[in-house]
């Protein structure tokens, strides 16, 4: 312990910041992403894009796409039907086989035009805004039980170095209006102390409610205390709809589609259904499953109905009328992940986010300026430092660039490459190791500034690329109102704006820095004449 309350605060709100600060700033920055996970699905399906809001009623629209899977799919084990929105404006169908002993079901997903019910021409392989989701928790090319539990210690360093820094932050609220920017490593403070308290209640809930949603991985006592079968027995009971179904060896030529669909919209007639799954559809196991939409309520999990397909009668329900617990859980949960249907609170999401990747940024940059400050003159840094220092540009810069080549290999990549969606993800983390393989070797500001350029010119060249390999732009999207395609040309723009200016800003510090030598070596040349 320090010799005072305050300086032990301090203590530990650096070293928690800085210790997982890089594993946080990619967390941060795929979750931020995230909350436009479906809107940058549908920017990487071009072939989407002309498809007009439907207009039927989904009781149409659910027929229609049983009737597909029926031609299609008569033998799959479970069908699965997706009900258009606004945020995914295709009709899902998808339907999974089994592929033997010991292997995974193999799933097919297909896409319908919900106006025309034809399948939809030119779709491409892509993960789209689900690659930046699973990011989020899951790291990618790591176990996933290993990643979670590495997300669950960065989450609670985050939350401590956030509890520390409100306890060590004595002018809390002026430094909210304080920004020094000619102040060196004063300046790389007061971004973080504004980014901090200016979102802080965001950082606060983002951060606690991220815990909540792995709390059974945590704290899988009360549910093994409660239960026989400990966590299993609680899912269970929890999530009925996720309970294997065995199949039946007695064909089923008559499924009781219309009967069950009958007594839901008697029983439930304002209800909106997010999709429908078909359990062994050809077999006398066969089960109906319906999920509700839970429209603008601040809920994670969907109200559920379980109907025979044998004879269409109603065999269990959840969620129709939840507990206070499960509304707590499920709208932290909710709160979380921005399941939320407006689009200005998803930008406030977005933009708060964007505060939690400046204020770990600015946190990794000040203690390297900080170390490198102390440094004595021709005194060389030492590998704490020069580590430090790697990570800062490889991760706060190589991220964004990484970020603009996943959508680069979305447009440029052949459509008919096998196992495409993950060439795109390779990319990704391709440009990713290339950025700190060079921030090894180059970890000064002039490495700084020529990512910053990079940065610039590839984000603003996504605008370009995408007009030269689709059949819209940013002109043609506004005069159709497509605003959502329309705003990842925006987006982009300013991305590039912003990254321009950072590289400018740094190259004026750097001439400022050798006009300012040089002066001082005439000044010194006079003196000694």
């Amino acid at each position: 312990m320090k010799e005072s309350f305050f300086r032990s605060m301090t203590w530990l709100h650096t070293w928690v910041g800085l210790l997982l600060c890089w594993l946080l700033f990619l967390i941060f920055f795929a979750g931020t992403i995230s909350f436009f996970r479906h809107e940058i699905s549908l920017w990487n399906q071009p072939a989407v894009h002309s498809i007009a809001h439907n207009k039927q009623q989904q009781h149409t629209l659910i027929e229609s796409g049983l009737g597909y899977l029926r031609e299609a799919a008569p033998e799959a084990n479970r069908w699965w039907v997706g009900l258009p929105s606004e945020r995914q404006p295709e009709l899902q169908v998808s339907h999974r086989h089994a592929q033997g002993e010991g292997k995974r079901d193999k799933w097919v997903d297909e896409r319908l035009d919900p106006n025309t019910l034809s399948q939809i021409d030119g779709l491409v392989d892509t993960k789209g805004g689900n690659f930046f989701y699973r990011l989020h928790f899951d790291l990618h090319y790591m176990d996933r039980k290993l990643a979670r539990w590495l997300v669950c210690f960065a989450s609670l360093f985050m939350l401590i170095a956030l509890i520390s820094g409100v306890v060590i932050h004595k002018r809390i609220f002026k430094d909210l209006f304080q920004f020094r920017p000619q102040k060196g490593v004063r300046a790389w403070l007061d971004a973080h102390n504004l980014s901090s308290v200016l979102a802080l209640p965001f950082h606060l809930m983002i951060t606690y409610t991220g815990l909540v949603t792995l709390i059974f991985m945590l704290f899988p006592n009360p549910a093994e205390t409660l239960y026989d079968d400990g966590l299993k027995g609680f899912r269970a009971d929890f999530y009925p709809e996720r309970q294997r179904i065995e199949a039946s060896s007695e064909p089923l030529k008559v499924p009781a589609f219309e009967t069950a669909f009958a007594h839901f919209y008697q029983n439930w007639p304002d209800q909106k259904i997010k999709r429908v799954i078909i359990d062994h559809p050809s077999n006398t196991a066969s089960s109906i499953k319906i999920y509700g939409d839970n429209g603008t309520l601040i809920r994670d999990e969907y109200p559920f109905w379980q109907y025979s397909g044998t004879t269409g009668e109603l065999l269990k329900t959840a969620r129709l009328d939840p507990s206070n617990a499960e509304m707590l859980y499920g709208g932290m949960i909710a709160v979380h992940s921005g399941r939320l249907a407006h689009p200005g609170l998803r930008w406030l999401y977005f933009i708060c986010g964007i505060a939690g990747c400046i204020m770990i940024a600015s946190g990794c940059v000040m203690w390297a300026k900080r170390i490198s400050a102390r440094l004595k003159p021709g005194q060389t840094a030492n590998f704490g430092l020069k580590l430090v220092e790697t990570l800062n540009i490889a991760t706060i810069m190589g991220l964004p660039l990484a970020t603009a080549g996943f959508f680069y290999a979305n447009r440029l990549l052949p459509e008919t490459l096998t196992a495409r969606a993950d060439k795109e993800v390779l990319v990704f983390f391709i440009i990713w190791l290339v950025t700190a393989l060079i921030s090894v070797l180059f970890r000064g500001k002039r490495a700084w500034q020529q990512f910053a350029y990079a940065n610039a010119l590839v984000w603003l060249l996504l605008p370009i690329c995408n007009a030269l390999t689709t059949d819209g732009n940013l002109v043609t999207y506004i005069q159709d109102s497509k605003w959502v395609l329309a705003s990842f040309d925006i987006a982009f723009l300013a991305t590039a704006l912003v990254f321009y200016f950072q590289g400018n800003k740094l190259a004026s510090q750097a001439h400022s820095k050798v006009h300012s030598k040089r002066s001082r070596k005439r000044v010194v040349a006079e003196q000694e004449a």
